[in-house]
């Protein structure tokens, strides 16, 4: 599919649910994508960065199936997939799946609960001492440089150190969908608020522009889960992450 607006009205009748997708229909992001259709389920195939990453999620129980039966021969040799529970049993045919875990989408649905904002917004000049604190915080995390021009990234800050940070993975006042992200805090700072208040922070900005505001969680984190819970978020879907490689 190459439709934008064809692919908004599939997508747009559950924002909690297709947040990333959402977000991904915006120029900034639309030139490394690749789109999938069949009857009303949609499958995308995102290539900005490192492994290519396969999104399919089912709005009705084996809603995605057939399409990504269909997928299976256009697909990489190695991927990532965020998939409706089930779903990954579709391409076991052609592939061996290796489980990221269970995960959660959480949607903001009662913003009063959010906590007293900390923090600044952080710029691109900020990269490098972001980057320094990922490597100590959250290695490994996903992060695409390019999001800090958005201005949706909150750092917080004690004694001139970067020791808090809230951000996106999408966010589109167009298709008005945020999608948080690369939430972490020093080790030597857990416990004290800091995330809390930057994801305060941030969730005020964004609903500036914005009239849903999402995130992704392992849900084995229990600490992050009740983060979120107390902030005003509640669960929206199940899914599961995976690693596929062709036999």
């Amino acid at each position: 599919m190459h439709d934008r607006d064809e692919l908004a009205r599939l997508l747009g009748g559950d924002p909690a649910l297709h947040a990333y997708q959402l977000g991904d229909l915006d120029d900034f992001f639309w030139p490394y994508t690749s789109w999938y259709r069949d009857g009303d389920a949609v499958a995308l195939v995102y290539h900005g960065g490192g492994m290519p990453t396969l999104l399919a999620f089912d709005d009705r129980p084996g809603a995605s199936h057939a399409l990504l039966a269909g997928l299976a021969p256009l697909l990489p040799r190695r991927f990532y997939a965020h998939l409706s529970p089930g779903a990954e049993q579709v391409l076991g045919a052609d592939f061996d799946a290796a489980p990221g875990g269970p995960h959660l989408k959480m949607a903001l649905t009662d913003p009063a609960a959010l906590a007293a904002p900390l923090g600044d917004v952080l710029t691109p000049a900020d990269l490098p001492e972001l980057l320094a604190l990922y490597e100590v915080a959250y290695p490994g995390n996903w992060f695409d440089a390019r999001m800090l021009e958005t201005g949706q990234y909150i750092g917080v800050r004690r004694d001139g150190e970067l020791l808090a940070v809230a951000g996106v993975h999408v966010w589109s006042p167009k298709y008005r969908v945020a999608a948080l992200g690369n939430v972490t805090t020093h080790p030597r700072a857990r416990g004290e608020g800091l995330a809390r208040g930057a994801v305060s922070a941030l969730c005020r900005r964004l609903l500036d522009t914005v009239d849903h505001v999402t995130l992704n969680v392992k849900a084995d984190n229990a600490a992050a889960c009740a983060l979120y819970d107390g902030l005003g978020f509640t669960q929206a879907a199940e899914y599961g992450e995976f690693t596929f490689t062709a036999r």
